[in-house]
């Protein structure tokens, strides 16, 4: 998975790459030319007191270094430009893909994963794509041309060579075989920890309410705890690794040293060429402890990898129609016909024989006990999920074949959790259109009963709005949403259980002012309270995923018994006749 994710997303970038290659292959031969260059020095300068050769071959390596170095740091520029480059790129597909992912993508892998993929996963990529254009690629050249280098020096230490590198190997690759489950360990407590930290930080008004902070203390230092541990794990056999490298270093230096010397007494080497020989043992050695480096960021980002691509390979179930519709003849229709949705994995559909119309003009109630299906009802509608069985059809086509732009562009929804995003009042409306002026706005506040604590805002439109809207009421939320909805000024206007958190009062000031601007639209509402939709051309009474009864509030009271029941819990006698 590695491969593959580094091999397709950083093909854009081959020529940035190939300039990274040919720049560490010039820096890298400079380094190797350098110790040849000392060893000169050493036999024919200072042995034998020719002082002009040290100083012509000095500035040689004056210049080598300076070519070195230029060669070297723009290697890393270009190497991280393209590595940059790769990681915005990957977050850019990411974030498109999970936008595409209907209602049942996005809960299978659960928010606090998407963002960890997002953010950290990525992160752990995009530093091991950096990291190998900066190390890993002149690691190779080091070793192969080091081991040519050092056998030019002297042929008969050359064994040194043979037993010091595979015996650095085999350690390096028998510690990063243990770290590897660690590192996919904890990526999952990471899931766990942001899973937590971000329930606790959104319910901490319930916690607080309930006197549960011990409790939620509890479970986050459980998981933290557990995080530390695999950490902690990772972290022993990582801190092993250095510890081996340099042991194994400094025994082979030792190993030149004893056995050089000897070669040098029996006068089969010079001074120079064993320190030129031991120079270029050290850069091998060097090079395979930067490939090592390179080897325990690898197990981490194979994991990452991993989870990057189950995301970027992962189909949403909700697909844009081959020959979608894109123009439509009649406008607000709304028909359900024998529609039914199971959620994967349940036993038992959500919804069963779901049948209904509905006509620009006409206001359609949906109201049931918790459970019944209503939400879910709803969310068929702009395709957040797919009917199993069945049609939904807007505007006379099916929602499955229509062009899912024209399908939104028709709906103005209200979700029952009304959202508000971090930005302005102005911004947030403006969702509904990009283009709206202000006086749209005002007016669908106006509509909404959200005008006057608008206004009382400092700043008005251009009031903050922090993310999810906490810094305003459930009720001032829920208005700014239906304004939100208006200021779209759909065909086909959707209200999730959208006046729950409304008092009664301006619950009817709102349908009021709402009624003759959606006059020519189709309202489908979804209600707890009867007196919000007891005004409604048809009610559609629901029970266990099916329609019991429909009507209007005077034919539901005289026929429906579920109806009677949810009207007997809410109002009295009086207020119900």
């Amino acid at each position: 998975m590695l491969l593959t994710l580094i091999r397709t997303r950083l093909a854009p970038y081959r020529s940035a790459l190939a300039l990274v290659l040919l720049l560490q292959f010039i820096g890298t031969v400079a380094a190797l030319y350098l110790p040849s260059l000392n060893a000169k020095i050493i036999d024919r300068g200072v042995t034998q007191g020719d002082t002009d050769y040290i100083l012509r071959t000095g500035g040689w390596m004056l210049v080598i270094t300076v070519v070195q170095i230029l060669a070297t740091v723009a290697a890393v520029w270009f190497g991280a430009r393209a590595a940059m480059a790769f990681g915005r790129d990957v977050r850019a597909q990411l974030f498109e893909r999970v936008n595409s992912f209907s209602q049942r993508e996005v809960q299978h892998f659960g928010a606090p994963s998407l963002i960890t993929r997002e953010t950290n996963d990525v992160q752990q990529v995009q530093m091991l794509v950096m990291m190998s254009a900066t190390l890993m690629v002149s690691a190779p050249i080091m070793m192969v041309g080091g081991v040519v280098m050092a056998m030019r020096e002297d042929i008969g230490l050359s064994w040194l060579l043979a037993v010091s590198v595979p015996a650095l190997l085999v350690s390096v690759g028998f510690v990063i075989s243990r770290m590897v489950p660690s590192f996919r360990a904890m990526q999952e407590r990471i899931d766990e920890v942001n899973r937590l930290l971000r329930e606790q930080i959104t319910g901490v008004r319930v916690v607080r309410a309930f006197v549960r902070e011990p409790h939620e203390t509890q479970r986050f230092s459980t998981a933290n705890t557990d995080l530390t541990a695999v950490a902690i794990t990772a972290g022993r056999w990582m801190a092993t690794m250095f510890p081996t490298v340099m042991l194994i270093l400094n025994i082979s230096s030792v190993a030149v040293i004893w056995f050089g010397g000897h070669r040098i007494a029996d006068g089969q080497m010079q001074v120079g060429a064993m320190t030129a020989f031991l120079a270029y043992l050290i850069q091998i050695l060097m090079s395979v402890m930067m490939a090592t480096f390179m080897m325990i960021m690898v197990p981490r980002a194979a994991v990452c990898a991993e989870r990057i691509m189950e995301v970027l390979d992962t189909e949403s179930t909700v697909v844009p129609p081959q020959d979608a519709i894109t123009s439509v003849s009649s406008h607000g229709m709304l028909d359900l016909d024998g529609v039914e949705f199971t959620y994967p994995g349940a036993d038992s559909p959500v919804l069963r024989d779901i049948s209904f119309s509905a006509r620009p003009g006409q206001v359609i109630a949906v109201v049931g006990s918790t459970g019944a299906g209503k939400s879910t009802l709803i969310n068929l509608i702009p395709r957040l999920f797919d009917a199993t069985k069945g049609t939904v059809s807007v505007d006379g086509v099916d929602v499955r074949r229509l062009d899912p732009e024209v399908l939104w562009r028709s709906v103005g929804l209200v979700p029952q959790r009304a959202y508000l995003f971090s930005g302005t009042v102005a911004s947030n409306l403006r969702y509904g259109d990009p283009d709206a002026t202000d006086e749209d706005l005002w007016a669908a506040l106006e509509i909404a009963q959200a005008r006057d604590f608008v206004e009382a805002m400092p700043g008005g439109l251009e009031a903050p709005i922090s993310q999810g809207g906490t810094n305003v009421s459930g009720g001032q939320r829920q208005r700014l949403a239906i304004a939100r909805a208006l200021v779209r000024k759909p065909e086909l206007y959707l209200f999730d259980d959208s006046f729950s958190a409304l008092d009664l009062t301006t619950d009817a000031r709102l349908r009021a002012a709402l009624a003759p601007v959606v006059a020519d639209a189709t309202v489908l509402i979804v209600a707890q309270r009867v007196s919000t939709i007891r005004h409604a051309d048809e009610i559609l009474v629901m029970e266990d995923g099916r329609i019991v009864g429909r009507g209007t509030h005077e034919d539901l009271l005289a026929s429906c018994v579920t109806y009677q029941e949810i009207v007997a819990s809410q109002l009295s006698e009086e207020e119900a006749a």
